[in-house]
């Protein structure tokens, strides 16, 4: 069998087809994590991803190579979760760029997507680290650079370009000692291998269900995936009803002058305005009270497709109604009667924060966070979701506090998508350091000089994590047997036990330190009050000059935040 050319309908099938054959080995992927923590995701993360791009995909009319490109491109950019989604969006952004440019791909164009893949992902992420999903994409596209040059059939070409990324999937242990110890090769490296090989299967032909089914209602949409202060948005006039989206098909390219004047006329009609525009394309978001405005303007550069207008008033009434009522079946407490001014303006400065427990949320409500995305290290929010919450808080400057290093890229992503609001990243990797940040905030500061000390007073706080372990491995030296209570620190293991207050204690022990003050104990859903004052109160005894604050966080999964400062 042999094929030297495909159209996007080939092309659209082959990625579907990876994106199924990901979504059916996800879990087999979570469980490469190298932590054996029972959280592990870059399976899930990865699968969302492909997913998002993978309905946006599905629901083209007329498939054309371009609309194929751009459909993959911002359905992943959008639906990015975790590292290793946010990596595989930019490796498909990539990759997109390429291809949209022709009206069928052939092995020369698909070895050039393949360099440019990779050269967008590695440009996204800060550090790159060898032995992982970026090594593995390195090596498939040295392959095809090399296989241009020997063959025009497309099949032996993704055959051996396979062939060379399972090569390198396989020594990835070796560049990571961590891989090694652990027994296993990188799961994000072993997630891109099964898009190839599940792209392969159908332009080989093989019998697949290309159909894509997807949840109608997204964390947001449930009610139970995102919070924010009530309160607050019962109180916020909205100054405009009307969320106007829409695609502008342009009948020719339109000149940076002339988005410009677009734009400046949006801003007599409305506010969160987001213009983006390519040769064929423009895309608009803007909060107006006449959508038929936005719309007719719209129509002097183009067609219009793609509308979406929703009444912002309205959605946000039957949502405060609907969460309110859920507050009461659930006992509640009723809550305050809402300010009688509501502040128009948006304020200097505003907070989002990624939130773990019902504990740890209140403890960022009180210090003054605006927006919290619940999800953390038990599921990584999206791209799309931080962009949710970014148009949710009214402010000229909103700080994001990831707190999880697996969520910094997403937040960084959506902070390079937004135009009309500053965004600042404050990479905080645990909730301690979100928490330390906070608490340094100053409000008569500028935006600059808040980040600047932010930035600098997280890196003094050390945070340890108790959970348990999901299988038998060995990492950092220390042998781990499943069920075993682990304590996780900022670099590593640093003790792993049977019994879970021994753990807690070691693993604390080894962070406090001669210019150690302050040591701050987040008990976990599964952990009862008296059994976190019991280790309080040994912590305080072994170290006397430290002082023991304890608070209850209800996070899942981890019985044990701690921090010590």
């Amino acid at each position: 069998m042999e094929i030297t050319t495909i159209n996007a309908e080939a092309l659209a099938k082959a990625f579907l087809a990876g994106a199924k054959n990901l979504e059916a080995k996800k879990e087999w992927i979570n469980e490469l994590n190298v932590f054996p923590v029972p959280d592990g995701d870059t399976g899930t993360n990865m699968s969302m991803t492909i997913m998002s791009a993978a309905k946006e995909v599905s629901a083209l009319d007329g498939l054309q190579m371009k609309t194929l490109a751009k459909a993959i491109s911002s359905g992943s950019l959008r639906g990015a979760r975790g590292n290793s989604g946010v990596i595989l969006s930019q490796l498909f952004r990539g990759f997109a760029k390429v291809i949209g440019e022709y009206d069928e791909v052939t092995v020369q164009i698909l070895s050039d997507a393949f360099q440019k893949a990779v050269e967008t992902a590695y440009k996204a992420v800060m550090k790159p680290k060898e032995g992982t999903i970026l090594t593995v994409a390195r090596g498939m596209a040295d392959r095809a650079l090399e296989m241009a040059d020997e063959t025009d059939d497309l099949i032996a070409f993704c055959t051996e370009v396979i062939k060379a990324g399972d090569y390198v999937l396989g020594k990835t242990p070796d560049m990571l000692p961590v891989l090694k110890q652990a027994g296993v090769v990188d799961s994000g490296g072993q997630g891109l291998m099964q898009v190839m090989k599940g792209a392969l299967d159908s332009l080989l032909g093989k019998e697949i269900d290309y159909e894509i089914v997807t949840a109608d209602s997204s964390p947001e949409d449930s009610g139970e995936g995102m919070s924010y202060n009530l309160d607050a948005q019962a109180a916020q006039e909205i100054k405009f009803a009307y969320c106007t989206q829409f695609l502008i098909m342009l009948e020719k390219p339109v000149t940076t002058r002339q988005e410009n004047e677009f734009k400046e006329y949006l801003e007599t009609i409305g506010d969160s305005i987001v213009v983006v525009a390519d040769d064929e394309i423009v895309k608009v978001h803007v909060h107006t009270n006449d959508p038929g405005l936005a719309m007719q303007r719209g129509l002097t550069y183009g067609s219009l497709t793609t509308i979406i207008i929703e009444n912002m008033k309205l959605e946000r009434d039957e949502k405060i109604s609907a969460l309110k009522e859920k507050e009461m079946q659930a006992g509640a407490a009723e809550m305050p009667a809402a300010p009688e001014t509501p502040a128009e303006p948006p304020k200097e400065m505003g907070f989002i924060s990624v939130s773990i427990g019902e504990g740890i949320n209140e403890i960022f409500t009180g210090l003054g966070v605006d927006y919290i995305i619940e999800g953390g290290q038990t599921m990584n929010p999206s791209t799309e979701d931080m962009l949710n919450a970014i148009e949710r808080v009214n402010a000229k400057t909103i700080f994001i506090l990831p707190n999880n290093k697996n969520i910094i890229l997403a937040a960084n992503q959506a902070a390079s998508l937004v135009e009309d609001k500053e965004i600042i990243v404050i990479p905080t990797k645990t909730v301690p350091q979100g928490i330390t940040a906070l608490i340094n905030y100053i409000p008569d500061s500028s935006p600059a000089e808040n980040a600047e000390r932010m930035n600098a007073e997280i890196g003094l706080v050390k945070t340890g994590q108790v959970t348990y372990a999901v299988r038998d491995t060995v990492i950092d030296d220390k042998e781990i047997k499943q069920d075993d209570y682990m304590g996780i620190g900022d670099s590593g293991i640093l003790s792993v036990g049977r019994k879970l207050e021994a753990t807690v204690l070691d693993m604390t022990g080894q962070l406090i330190d001669e210019e150690s003050a302050i040591v701050s104990i987040y008990y976990g859903e599964d952990v009862k009050e008296a059994d976190a004052a019991v280790i309080g109160e040994k912590l305080s005894a072994a170290h006397p000059d430290v002082e023991v604050e304890i608070h209850y966080g209800g996070q899942p999964i981890y019985y044990y935040v701690i921090s010590v400062e």
